[in-house]
């Protein structure tokens, strides 16, 4: 089939690669020319594993302009930003400019599904539809243009394999030609006939996708449902292990426990310093937005928001206990990215601390495999000091801080560290490690809720 994608992010980028991957006719447009160009010339983006190789090896077309043969293909998915607005509420004027362009372009006897991936509020397929009729009524355009919700539900870091081995495809379709089209499209992956990429392997057990279908609006609150219940999971956790560190009590053979009741499930039962990224935190505060419009309050998601923020504050509260005082002490932070396998640090755990800890009046080194360039870039107001490795930050000092579980730190020399550092105490704000071999090398250990 021949597919537009319009937005060359994480999202549309990774629709992309894996719908070219699979046989499809691709094209991509982003009206960053800047971006444009450094994907012609092989440049990717982001940090995302196996996403570059696959896009090397890729045919997909690239370009700033949408053009009337682009926006007839079959399927034309729409993968903008909808970021928040100051009040909270999704911005959803870049979907609404995609709808827009789609309509004054088409051609006359275009047969066009326009699928929003981008995340939307309840109504705003509809609204769409609308907006395109009006347009192509004014053109006195005959093309067929339908609107369908088709959320995503990608997690950086394991974006590809999400997309190729999903949990669930939703489809919110106004008919069933549109529904027959789109289940043509996803057709490998439900019935997972293709051949697994080299470093996206096919899970064990994995035999074929899910898939729901039903009408725009319910696609697009079961995207802000997905991600409200996750954050409302994480930040109950986080929640119950400030109450385990006061009766001395374990939270990660809690969470062990619970999780091992199927009503509840292992996952998402991590308590740590919180959750961070682009996508969570945006999502539920317009949720909160929404039910506002419509006289409803939410008080269970505006608790997960403040359980959340006082999380990190719980951080800096630590170290400030262990060490007597932030006032001239020298603090590791492991880890810059707000989770690893990625360079992203929108409303990264790790940057907020780094600021809570500065304001202390500590001094701050930190390494991260990946995310340091782009830390550097974003953030050149916060006095880090940026190393290559995690021996060469840790002379001399007072304490290190786990903010990122990246693999290479389960395995650190800890008495190398120990010889080298002026103090002796380690923060796990992910439960991340091994406490046995850091206390065995003289550390003290301090986990989240243990």
């Amino acid at each position: 089939m021949r597919v537009t994608i319009i937005g060359a992010g994480r999202v549309g980028l990774t629709t992309a690669v894996a719908l070219n991957y699979l046989g499809h006719h691709v094209s991509c447009v982003d009206s960053d020319g800047g971006l444009v160009e450094s994907l012609l010339n092989g440049e990717f983006p982001f940090y995302e594993p196996v996403l570059p190789e696959l896009w090397d090896a890729s045919s997909i077309e690239v370009t700033s302009r949408l053009s009337p043969a682009s926006a007839s293909a079959d399927i034309l998915f729409a993968t903008v930003c909808t970021p928040t607005l100051p009040d909270g509420h999704a911005d959803t004027s870049a979907v609404r400019s995609v709808a827009e362009q789609v309509a004054e372009i088409v051609p006359g006897q275009a047969d066009v599904i326009v699928a929003i991936k981008s995340t939307v509020p309840p109504g705003t397929t509809d609204a769409l539809q609308k907006l395109i009729d009006q347009v192509l009524q004014r053109r006195n355009c005959n093309a067929r243009v339908t609107t369908a919700s088709n959320p995503e539900f990608l997690r950086e870091g394991s974006s590809l394999a999400d997309m190729l081995y999903p949990d669930r495809i939703v489809l919110g379709t106004p008919d069933r030609r549109s529904l027959l089209s789109l289940l043509n499209l996803y057709h490998p992956i439900i019935r997972q006939q293709f051949r697994p990429p080299e470093g996206a392997p096919r899970p064990p057990g994995y035999s074929c996708a899910s898939v729901l279908a039903t009408r725009p609006r319910n696609a697009e609150l079961i995207k802000y449902a997905a991600n409200a219940f996750l954050v409302t999971k994480l930040s109950f956790i986080n929640e119950l292990a400030g109450l385990a560190e006061q009766l001395g009590a374990d939270i990660t053979r809690v969470a062990k426990g619970i999780g091992l009741d199927h009503r509840i499930g292992p996952h998402y039962l991590d308590a740590g310093v919180g959750w961070g990224g682009p996508c969570l935190a945006k999502d539920v505060r317009a949720l909160l937005g929404l039910a506002a419009d419509n006289g409803r309050e939410m008080p269970m998601l505006s608790a997960a928001l403040s359980v959340n923020s006082r999380q990190r504050q719980h951080i800096v509260h630590r170290l400030e206990q262990a060490l007597g005082s932030l006032q001239g002490k020298t603090i590791g932070i492991l880890g810059l990215a707000f989770k690893a396998d990625t360079d992203d640090l929108t409303d990264s755990p790790a940057l907020e601390v780094a600021s809570l800890l500065l304001q202390g009046g500590a001094h701050l080194r930190c390494y991260d495999p990946v995310a340091e360039p782009k830390a550097m870039r974003e953030y050149p107001h916060l006095s880090l000091e940026y190393h290559e490795t995690v021996s060469e930050l840790s002379k001399g000092c007072d304490a290190l801080v786990l903010m990122t579980g990246w693999p290479e730190f389960r395995h650190l020399p800890w008495p190398d560290l120990a010889r080298a550092m002026k103090g002796k105490t380690v923060v796990d704000a992910r439960n991340f490690l091994d406490r046995q071999p850091i206390e065995q090398a003289g550390f003290t250990y301090l986990g989240i809720g243990r």
